[in-house]
């Protein structure tokens, strides 16, 4: 499978606007934005990822699963639970 983005590639600076309580709140916890917004991004880039996997792949899916349907998993007969 490959990577969902290039860990080492060089950092850039970025404006945001964050809601100023927010901002306060986090900072007198010394949480590190960078990191956070990072982890978060990479959280929703996954999942968004994965659901266009799934979109993309739906046909497929569907037909074996049909198919699992009509004729069983390969194997069945050899299951002993």
């Amino acid at each position: 499978m490959a990577e969902l983005y290039n860990a080492a590639a060089p950092k850039k600076a970025a404006n945001l606007s964050v809601n100023s309580d927010l901002l306060r709140k986090t900072r007198e916890l010394n949480i590190n934005l960078s990191a956070t917004l990072e982890r978060a991004l990479k959280e929703e880039l996954s999942k968004r990822e994965a659901a266009q996997w799934a979109e993309e792949n739906r046909a497929a899916i569907q037909s074996y699963n049909d198919f699992v349907e009509q004729h069983g998993c390969f194997g069945d007969e050899f299951r002993e639970f």
